[in-house]
């Protein structure tokens, strides 16, 4: 055999999940996973900060130290350390599963950030202790319960989402306590959010592919350039922003532990951990590469290791974005070396302050529109997941739902129902996810304890 017969064969017998394209591919098909996932990236501390009322300077380092460590977790994920990462051609990024616990726990004057942090790490932890042993808690989150913790979550959010899109908080500190925000429900406002929502759907319903995938980022690029026009927009502090940072770890202060939130945090990675399952099965069929056990093990150990670098790095839990997924079927392309680039080029961007500044500049109403968007998605992926739920023969499965989300709506619609409660016991049912989860799989246990394990895990398996 000639020399280059052989250096054929060799080529050839490299899976294409560990193909190592020329650089100048590499690099463009890298950027291209880059614009993906961007938007949701940088949305998610956007949103914390924008609701917990954190200055510019702040929100624009939580979205470089975000970008930071999206590029740290994603190599970690595609290359793999020990029995750490699935090693396939996966983005990580923020979810928008834990929003809503973090913004209770961050907008509380007793815990903050720093017990977000806190409860962030405790979530990766319990994540690496649990990974090996998810087969067996997927019989506790069937479909009916998955979907509806991850619906109780979206419809939770909704409230952030809308009143963005209305120019902020609907109440405002005054001297003698709460007054209403004057800024609050503008039409200008109104109509900032209205342009982005239509543009961003307008791209959906007459695009495809790239375009289609980076629709929520071109919206709010369009809100933002109309209030740029009309001076909305403030660059305050842009000048003194440095070029390059380091990202420091603990740079809001040490992290302090709080029970409730740590153990609500510990349940979102659950609802994560059951998702992120389909998500690498998903994956491993467009790739194909078969996973096992072990394979599904060291990629939910990554997710713990990203939750602990994001509490140590002042951010937040990880999880593999699908948008990703739908672009390497686009593409083909199935070289996990590709998306380590990506995870290169996401920690550049992490340390240029500047460009996380001007994010931070968009004004909350033209994020509003996009908010409304990304957190009806987040419902109707709960929606889409009951739709393998069998709720013909089965009508004990519409009394799950029904009475979970319910539960899990009141701290939403009633802020002081659990008011009279003991201190503890009334943290615990003012968190309505929490309180959502629990009565789901308490309700499940009852009405379904005959169903096959099995059965349940396979269903979970296909809808996420």
């Amino acid at each position: 055999m000639t020399e280059s017969a052989t250096a054929r064969s060799d080529a050839s017998s490299v899976h294409p999940v560990d193909e190592i394209l020329p650089l100048h591919k590499m690099s463009t098909l890298a950027l291209q996973h880059v614009l993906v996932m961007y938007a949701g990236a940088i949305a998610v501390p956007l949103i914390i900060g924008g609701a917990l009322k954190l200055p510019k300077a702040d929100i624009a380092f939580l979205i470089s130290a975000d970008l930071f460590c999206c590029g740290l977790v994603t190599i970690l994920q595609c290359v793999g350390i020990g029995k750490v990462g699935i090693r396939l051609p996966m983005m990580m990024g923020v979810t928008f599963t834990a929003i809503a616990p973090i913004i209770t726990a961050g907008s509380n004057p007793d815990l903050g950030l720093r017990a977000v942090f806190g409860a962030v790490i405790v979530a990766g932890l319990f994540t690496l202790l649990v990974a090996g042993q998810v087969g067996k808690m997927v019989r506790w989150f069937p479909p009916v319960v998955t979907g509806t913790v991850v619906l109780v979550i979206g419809v939770s959010l909704m409230r952030v989402g809308i009143n963005w899109a209305a120019g902020g908080s609907p109440t405002i500190p005054g001297p003698s306590g709460p007054m209403p925000n004057p800024n609050y429900g503008v039409p200008l406002h109104l109509a900032i959010s209205g342009v982005v929502l239509m543009t961003i759907l307008l791209i959906i319903a007459t695009c495809k592919g790239f375009l289609s995938n980076v629709a929520v980022l071109l919206g709010i690029l369009a809100g933002f350039f109309i209030a740029l026009s009309m001076g909305q927009v403030s660059f305050a502090g842009l000048s003194n922003a440095s070029w390059v940072q380091v990202i420091t770890p603990f740079h809001f202060g040490l992290p302090t532990f709080d029970l409730m939130t740590s153990v609500t945090l510990c349940v979102v990675m659950i609802v994560i951990m059951v998702e992120g399952v389909g998500q690498f099965l998903a994956l491993s069929e467009v790739v194909e590469r078969p996973l096992h056990k072990d394979d599904i093990a060291r990629g939910l150990r990554a997710d713990g290791v990203g939750a602990i670098v994001g509490g140590v790095f002042n951010t937040f839990t990880y999880t593999s974005y699908a948008q990703n997924i739908g672009l390497v079927q686009v593409t083909g392309v199935r070289s996990r070396w590709v998306c380590a680039a990506a995870g290169v080029l996401l920690i550049v961007l992490g340390c240029l302050p500047k460009l996380a500044f001007l994010a931070a500049s968009i004004p909350q109403y033209a994020l509003g529109g996009a908010a409304i968007v990304m957190f009806g998605m987040v419902a109707a992926t709960g929606i889409r997941i009951l739709g393998h739920v069998d709720f013909v023969n089965n009508k004990k499965n519409a009394y799950i739902v029904a009475i979970s989300l319910a539960l899990g709506m009141i701290p939403l619609v009633a802020d002081r129902f659990f008011s009279q409660l003991p201190e503890l016991l009334a943290r615990f049912c003012q968190n309505g996810i929490l309180l959502g989860t629990l009565t789901a799989v308490v309700l499940n246990l009852v009405f379904n304890a005959r169903e096959p394990a099995s059965q349940s895990a396979h269903v979970v398996g296909k809808a996420a």
